[in-house]
């Protein structure tokens, strides 16, 4: 899928350590796309990387590596590769990349920055979720939807593979260790992340 064409002006901190910046993706239609950095002591990690300004770049810090949590994610990876030199890390599942990654995970290996990979099916059949353990963050992709002003949501089943599975996912979800939610179509949450997934999974059964 081809890098999209808005451009995201800066990146705000979600806590410290942790950014994310977003734009309305023309390629899906305007519909709300986030990314996100982490900042750790060998430097950021790119994590679904969007287009950004480079004064909104510089100040995430050296980029030390890029980390794809899905092929649908691509976006800006290849041409950042490029210009910092770093590798590009997916999901070993994944097939369908415009550029081949440098390095393949599977579920529970080690990224970059510490990061653990938890396979989560159910939006797509190759998605991981990504677990930082300082600050405790989880990088979701597709299962959960955060748009702004809009309480949280699971992703709408025509753009599922399986709405059931994914729901199965987000409940797992629940067990893993974290404090911060950030979604690759959302605005994080940082304010007991865990309750809004509980409050999203009770309305459903209502």
């Amino acid at each position: 899928m081809s890098e999209p064409k808005a451009v995201a002006p800066d990146a705000e901190e979600v806590v410290p350590g942790v950014w994310y910046w977003s734009i309305a993706d023309d390629r899906i239609g305007g519909h709300f796309s986030a990314a996100h950095a982490l900042g750790t002591t060998d430097g950021t990690v790119l994590i679904d990387p969007l287009p950004i300004a480079p004064a909104g770049l510089e100040r995430l810090g050296t980029v030390s590596a890029i980390c794809l949590t899905t092929s649908s994610h691509q976006r800006s990876a290849w041409r950042y590769r490029r210009d910092y030199g770093v590798a590009v890390w997916a999901p070993a599942l994944a097939r369908t990349f415009d550029e081949q990654p440098d390095r393949r995970y599977g579920d529970g290996d080690e990224l970059p920055g510490g990061l653990r990979a938890v396979f989560t099916p159910g939006a797509g059949t190759s998605q991981h979720a990504l677990i930082a353990t300082e600050p405790a963050v989880a990088f979701v992709p597709d299962l959960l939807v955060h748009q702004p002003g809009e309480p949280l949501g699971l992703i709408p089943s025509e753009y599922a593979h399986d709405v059931d599975e994914a729901r199965r996912s987000v409940e797992g979800l629940l067990e893993l260790p974290f404090d911060t939610l950030c979604m690759g179509h959302g605005t994080p949450i940082a304010d007991d992340p865990k309750g809004a997934i509980r409050a999203l999974l009770t309305s459903r059964e209502a």
